[in-house]
């Protein structure tokens, strides 16, 4: 019977096959959210990925399971990635700057990727619908706005309620405005930022109060 190899051997060893799965995941993802800008939902076949990324198709089985599974894994990125653009936003010693300012970058994660936002929000994938685990995990990627607004609260911007209302409210404003932005309704971000302003002076304290960043 051989010598057990020692607990730091085997460690290394699942850490490195974990990157190695990670990695690859990941350049998976990438080359699916690549595809679904530039050519649309149609090209997100597991063939073209497969050949895209040079994988087998198998590979893309193996870790997704399914179409399904690719499309929620990509819902999932989508959000995530807006995650990474609003924790980026420099914090500000004013709570109500900081959430003024969580406000552009929204904008901002969601024009550069118009592909991840058309599958999370417009339902850019025929048929696609995210379980409901997906959507409770997209919703805590938007965690950062519910925290901010609870400062805001706690410094007497904001009214006293449950941050998440506010947050919902807000969110649902400024998803009403990029979708007249991309639909060409809307000619620039000058009506998103009078919505998304709006809806926040509506639950502020003193409406007199600037929201001005």
């Amino acid at each position: 019977m051989g010598t057990p190899a020692p607990l730091g051997l085997q460690g290394a060893y699942t850490r490195g096959h974990r990157s190695t799965y990670d990695e690859l995941r990941t350049r998976l993802l990438d080359v699916a959210g690549r595809l679904l800008d530039s050519s649309g939902p149609e090209s997100l076949t597991v063939r073209r990925i497969a050949a895209e990324a040079g994988c087998s198709a198998q590979v893309i089985y193996t870790m997704f399971g399914s179409n399904e599974g690719l499309a929620e894994a990509l819902y999932l990125e989508g959000f995530e990635r807006f995650r990474r653009r609003l924790e980026a936003v420099p914090d500000r010693r004013d709570p109500l700057e900081h959430l003024t300012a969580l406000g552009p970058a929204y904008r901002d994660a969601a024009l550069s990727e118009p592909g991840y936002y058309s599958l999370m929000f417009e339902r850019a994938i025929p048929g696609f619908v995210p379980s409901e685990r997906a959507r409770t995990l997209a919703r805590a990627a938007l965690n950062i706005v519910d925290r901010v607004i609870a400062d805001c609260i706690s410094a007497g911007y904001l009214v006293p309620t449950q941050p998440r209302r506010i947050a919902d409210a807000v969110w649902a404003a400024a998803q009403g405005a990029l979708s007249l932005e991309r639909a060409g309704h809307l000619a620039d971000g000058r009506t998103y930022e009078t919505i998304t302003t709006a809806a926040i002076r509506s639950f502020m304290t003193d409406p007199e109060c600037s929201t001005a960043p």
